[in-house]
């Protein structure tokens, strides 16, 4: 398959590209050369091309930094994702198209109950989540006219080389830096008992390969785990890890309610027989020993 992927240079797009080539596919990546909130960028794009498919990467993935530029975010998350569509619906009607959404689009509650599948109503709280939920409602449209779109709702998921403003990275950064003696044995967290569900980030690239496939059905479908792991666990496993034994303060400026966030992923299951591979444990190890060659290396 000839196969557009917007948001190619961001530490998801980075590992998507050559994950398609190896399959098989002719992946073509687009970034800020291609303006996805520009029709007359997208639409020249698309018809040079000819995808397909399209993965839509594209977006502020940041929910701290939505709150600050909510008009930003919702210009590339909302937006961007209209004009795809009308792109795709003039110059590539026949592509199926990946709207990558989040768990965050629905809400994560105050105590553990069942894993969330397609059917929890989503109650998007941060201009980020209220962004993808939108964008995911014009898809959803987009089926109805008879485009072929699937709408992504990834959970949690990380991995070498991700950005530290994600809670997992960022520890993992902090407890590289103490076990090289880059900074003092303090590590600055917020809220650890809330709940959350991890995949690598490859696995989650699994799921997006097999929901290229135009058998499985235009829909919605959840990427999860399904594990329950509590952000005190990952801190925990992490110290370990690195065999240290630093003091833990709270950050009030990071620190969040207590919550619950954790995805079932049956209907993905059913769908392609998609199941995650990768351990927590391998997960958290790959991710020190990034930050310990990158904190070598600064």
């Amino acid at each position: 398959m000839r196969i557009f992927v917007t948001g190619a240079s961001g530490f998801v797009g980075q590992k998507l590209l050559p994950r398609l080539a190896a399959a098989g596919h002719l992946a073509i990546g687009a970034d800020r050369e291609v303006d996805v909130t520009n029709a007359e960028h997208l639409s020249r794009a698309l018809a040079e091309h000819a995808p397909d498919a399209i993965i839509h990467l594209a977006a502020m993935s940041s929910v701290a930094r939505s709150c600050q530029e909510p008009e930003a975010c919702y210009r590339l998350n909302f937006v961007g994702t209209r004009t795809l569509l009308r792109a795709v619906e003039a110059e590539a009607p026949g592509a199926r198209v990946l709207l990558i959404g989040s768990a965050e689009q629905y809400s994560a509650t105050t105590a553990q109950s069942r894993p969330l599948d397609e059917t929890e109503p989503l109650r998007p709280r941060s201009p980020y989540a209220r962004s993808k939920a939108a964008g995911e409602l014009l898809g959803l449209d987009a089926i109805r006219r008879g485009l072929d779109v699937v709408g992504v709702r990834a959970f949690n998921h990380t991995g070498a080389g991700q950005a530290d403003f994600f809670v997992v990275s960022s520890f993992a950064r902090q407890v590289a830096a103490i076990r090289l003696g880059h900074q003092p044995p303090l590590m600055r967290v917020g809220n650890l008992d809330s709940v959350r569900d991890f995949l690598h980030v490859s696995d989650v690239l699994s799921a997006y390969l097999a929901l290229l496939d135009p058998a499985v059905p235009a829909d919605v479908y959840n990427v999860a785990s399904e594990r329950s792991t509590p952000i005190q666990e990952i801190l925990d496993r992490l110290i370990e890890i690195a065999g240290i034994e630093p003091q833990i303060e709270t950050d009030p400026d990071r620190f969040r309610e207590t919550d619950w966030l954790v995805g079932d992923s049956s209907k993905l299951r059913a769908a392609t027989g998609w199941r995650p591979q990768i351990s927590l444990e391998a997960i958290l190890r790959e991710l020190y020993e990034d930050w310990l060659a990158r904190e070598c290396a600064d």
